[in-house]
């Protein structure tokens, strides 16, 4: 068991950080910037909770967090109310955002200094994964404080990779958000062309999901697009965010992404469609509503 910190509970970090008291039996204080979903959690889950994120951080062995942006990460890590203020010499931040790799190198640094380790591990599975304790981390930093900090991330997932340096687990993420936004235009598609030509979509799916066009996209969300069901999971608000991340480093690396630029795209079609917190399955609904 050790002393942890959550910073963060919105709709991933409010059941990791429960994940980290039940399964992992820790000692565990939250902050969130909203008081009244810090004490839910706690009469939830029991625990304490902090009013900022230095007094959640104070003697702590862990210190985990998930918030929206980098903004929003050096907001809770930097400065006189930080964690990185009360954290103490040899604690580890387990920053488990979707958020820039430069962020991340800076932030590395900046623990560093204060003898504290830092890990950028962003996290895939959604919502669902979340609260089932069945995420994937991408993890990036030193082998040391990832080797400490794995028993406790094991709480909420199953798989956890390291893969490199500070930075290599938001590297990672994007190389699975590009990845998504490909496969989920590509099944829109798919399954606008087969309502047109008056398929079976059910039994389209069941056959060619057992072949070489099958994935998890196809598996889990085949049927609400069909239906146009889309509040299942990631919202496409935070699908741009994360795109946005991808285009600015395939700018700075030199990386061509014409599909992602182009999802990119029609993401911000479906948010004009008032489609901003529909979950990222909604593309189909920009094909089917331009015959309208």
């Amino acid at each position: 068991m050790a002393k942890v910190a959550f910073i963060g509970l919105g709709v991933m970090g409010y059941p990791m950080a429960g994940h980290l008291k039940t399964r992992g039996g820790h000692d565990v204080t939250v902050y969130n910037r909203t008081g009244a979903k810090a004490e839910k959690w706690v009469a939830e889950f029991g625990g304490a909770h902090a009013p900022t994120p230095r007094e959640a951080a104070k003697g702590c062995d862990l210190v985990f967090a998930c918030v929206g942006n980098d903004d929003d990460l050096r907001s809770v890590t930097t400065g006189p109310d930080g964690a990185f203020s009360g954290m103490k010499e040899g604690a580890i931040f387990i920053d488990n955002t979707t958020a820039s790799a430069e962020v991340a190198r800076e932030l590395y640094e900046a623990a560093k200094a204060k003898g504290c380790g830092f890990l950028d591990a962003p996290v895939s599975g959604g919502q669902a994964g979340a609260e089932n304790g069945q995420l994937t981390v991408m993890v990036g930093g030193d082998q040391a404080d990832f080797d400490k900090a794995k028993p406790a991330i094991d709480c909420y997932s199953k798989m956890v990779g390291l893969m490199g340096g500070a930075g290599a687990g938001q590297m990672t993420k994007m190389v699975n958000q590009i990845c998504i936004a490909g496969l989920v235009q590509g099944l829109s598609e798919a399954i606008h062309f087969a309502k047109k030509a008056d398929l079976d979509v059910a039994k389209v799916i069941e056959v060619i999901s057992k072949g070489a066009a099958q994935s998890w996209q196809m598996e889990n969300r085949w049927e609400t697009m069909r239906d146009g069901k889309f509040d299942f999971g990631f919202a496409v608000d935070w699908m741009r965010k994360d795109l946005g991340i991808c285009l600015k480093t395939a700018n700075e690396t030199g990386a061509r992404l014409p599909i992602t630029a182009l999802v990119d795209q029609f993401y911000a079609e479906v948010q004009a469609m008032g489609g901003k917190r529909w979950d990222t399955s909604s593309l189909i609904a920009r094909l089917e509503n331009a015959e309208k």
